[in-house]
């Protein structure tokens, strides 16, 4: 087996396919329902937000997707990405097992997020969309939108969550820089944000707040659309060639297959990026990885949310989609990891819990951010608070493998840097971060508010 620290591929390898997870299911999941007849959506009803490209990839039942050239001819400038063997936090750790992190931080954008937004701005921009809207938490979506929209001659706007618009200033700069123009959410510029503030002035905004912003404005102007950065079947379809690659470097480096596959979970794009093609091989009976998802206790929608049907944003505006969910109406407390904190599961990720093909578990911030100091001071990278719980859940298995002397192979993604989050790492240094309880009591007269479907 290999000695390397990091495993590369050639620009060559890059992949040519995005991979579709809906056909290899042992059921298929649930449809999205249109909120007044509560039948299923066709195209039609999705038309006013999303370009046809995309509504044809959110229901295609075809195993794998061509990527077009001018959209490869951009991934160039990161992917393919590395995967790193964490030698020095596996001494650290003093554990028998092998970890091994894929890291996505090398975007421009400091993430894996382009890997969507690039193919949203192409496809809108070929339809003719005159701009884009969209919501952002830590504003990695929105920084990563703002730059593919300016690489296709596209407006950008922008409703980021307030408590993350205070927190990461220099996120909106970036956006502001790649031309896009940033709303802190909830805003004055929007019926949905003007209501939200009528009740409650000193909203620190949720992700179903600003969705509601960016597709009242999308909806309502016919040259506009919407774009999501997590969630739906076509972005967790665009980000699997952060699994494909990594498929192909385990077994470049000498790995045939990991056993656990960790990813932290907000809307799930990063989870299912890397984790639907080793489930693909799960599903084949060439594999049996553990598939865990880790999302943070403060807003844990897989492991104490209800798997319903629910709104995909705060207002009422979307379709109805099924996932497990903390209530649409649910506003999280204002952790660090901003681009966790929606109140909601992907459909998909929901329906791969349901059917118990992979699992999930939640952790509170401060253990995510010693899990985070332990990781920066040994492989040096420092991660943005999102993947601190995947960092953390590999530390936790890593231990256990301490305990057993099991050589259990780990794998994880590294999402992001945290080049912009500096002020919550001060925080945590300065003993000043502390974990917020799980708000049952809130979450209880939310889930009130989600609409009853037979």
């Amino acid at each position: 087996m290999t000695e390397s620290t990091k495993i590369l591929l050639e620009e060559s390898e890059l992949p040519t396919h995005w991979y579709n997870i809906i056909p290899d299911l042992p059921a298929p999941p649930p449809p999205v329902l249109h909120p007044g007849t509560l039948e299923p959506v066709g195209p039609g009803d999705l038309a006013p937000l999303f370009p046809m490209d995309l509504i044809l990839q959110e229901v295609s039942q075809d195993s794998y997707i061509e990527i077009p050239e001018e959209i490869r001819d951009i991934y160039r400038l990161w992917r393919p990405t590395p995967l790193y063997r964490a030698r020095r936090l596996e001494k650290d750790l003093d554990t028998p097992a092998r970890l091994y992190y894929k890291y996505e931080g090398g975007s421009p954008a400091g993430s894996h997020k382009p890997n969507t937004a690039v193919a949203q701005a192409y496809y809108n921009a070929k339809a003719g969309v005159r701009k884009l809207t969209t919501e952002t938490g830590a504003g990695q979506w929105g920084s990563a939108l703002a730059l593919a929209c300016g690489m296709f001659g596209l407006e950008c706007e922008v409703w980021q969550v307030a408590a993350s618009y205070d927190q990461k200033p220099y996120r909106g700069s970036m956006m502001r820089t790649w031309g896009a123009t940033v709303h802190s959410s909830p805003s004055e510029t929007t019926n949905a944000g003007r209501s939200i503030l009528a009740d409650d002035p000193d909203s620190p905004g949720s992700l179903g707040i600003a969705i509601s912003e960016a597709v009242e404005v999308a909806a309502t102007n016919e040259d506009v659309n919407y774009s999501l950065g997590s969630v739906l079947n076509h972005v967790l379809l665009h980000q699997t060639v952060i699994g494909q690659e990594a498929v192909a470097q385990l077994d470049k480096g000498g790995e045939r297959t990991p056993d656990v596959v960790i990813g932290c979970t907000g809307g799930g794009s990063n989870f299912s990026g890397l984790s639907f093609p080793f489930i693909r091989e799960k599903l084949a009976g060439n594999s049996d990885p553990t598939i865990r998802a880790v999302e943070p206790a403060a807003c844990p929608s897989i492991t104490k949310g209800e798997y319903r049907y629910d709104f995909g944003d705060a207002i009422g505006m979307t379709p109805l989609m099924k996932m497990h969910t903390l209530g649409h109406t649910f506003v999280p407390d204002p952790i660090h990891a901003g681009g966790l904190r929606y109140h909601g599961m992907a459909p998909l990720v929901s329906h791969l819990c349901d059917l118990g093909i992979m699992e999930a578990e939640a952790i509170g911030q401060t253990e995510c951010f010693e899990a985070a100091l332990r990781f920066a001071r040994s492989e040096g990278i420092i991660p943005a608070p999102e993947p601190t719980h995947a960092i953390a859940g590999a530390i936790r298995e890593a231990d256990r493998c301490r305990e057993s002397g099991e050589e259990k192979v780990i794998l994880i993604a590294l999402c992001g840097h945290g080049h912009f989050d500096m002020g919550a790492y001060d925080s945590f240094l300065a003993g000043e971060l502390s974990d917020y309880e799980y708000p049952s009591e809130a979450v209880s007269a939310a889930l009130e508010k989600v609409p009853v479907v037979a």
